[in-house]
């Protein structure tokens, strides 16, 4: 059961109705995560602004949505991991090892050669490739709190990401960290199917 009271659109504060109507526009039911944030209309005001501003961004839906794939697993969030998960397989049309993978921090090809992905990367290769390199920053600048160094930096622009992505890679690593920690912090009732943490720091 949450921690904190996960209110009805009903019981929502009256500024925060409009939004989370939108919400339910957008994706046909409010999630738990939606409301429970709704309990401060500046809050998810904030949230769903810029979250609507990064999916108009340079990275698409599948590589956001495994970005936060990493990012809950990492924090340990069940509720984001659940979400993301079906989202990610409905939304993003993201297959089984992809999933896993992002989960892992790094793209399916994980378990490939070093120095062919590196290859692949450089070259313009694979977009499994360059997933790897995303995710694996991803996951740096959260092990890392953004203290990323010089080679994370060189190695993501080497698989082809330039400053706009990179800016993108971090602001969407910090989106899904204000939601792993505020579905930590209250234990959200999950409300997709669940999906059992395994690999959290």
């Amino acid at each position: 059961m949450s921690r904190i009271a996960i209110p009805t659109v009903e019981q929502a504060p009256a500024a925060s109705k409009p939004l989370l109507d939108a919400v339910h526009k957008q994706l046909g039911v409010v999630p738990n995560l939606m409301k429970l944030v709704g309990h401060s209309p500046a809050a998810l005001e904030g949230y769903l602004s810029l979250n609507g501003a990064l999916a108009k961004g340079v990275l698409d839906s599948a590589l956001r949505e495994r970005i936060a794939l990493t990012i809950a697993e990492f924090n340990g969030c069940e509720y984001c991991l659940a979400a993301h998960t079906y989202l990610g397989k409905n939304l993003a049309k993201l297959n089984e090892s992809e999933i896993l993978a992002a989960r892992e921090g790094g793209s399916s090809e994980a378990k490939a050669d070093a120095a062919l992905r590196f290859l692949a990367a450089r070259e313009g290769g694979s977009s499994e490739a360059k997933a790897d390199a995303a995710l694996r920053f991803a996951r740096r600048v959260a092990s890392e709190h953004g203290r990323v160094s010089d080679a994370d930096l060189a190695a993501l622009r080497t698989a082809g990401f330039d400053d706009a992505s990179i800016i993108e890679i971090v602001l969407n690593v910090a989106l899904n960290v204000l939601t792993n920690y505020v579905n930590n912090v209250a234990l959200t009732d999950v409300d997709f199917p669940k999906v059992a943490l395994r690999l959290a720091a």
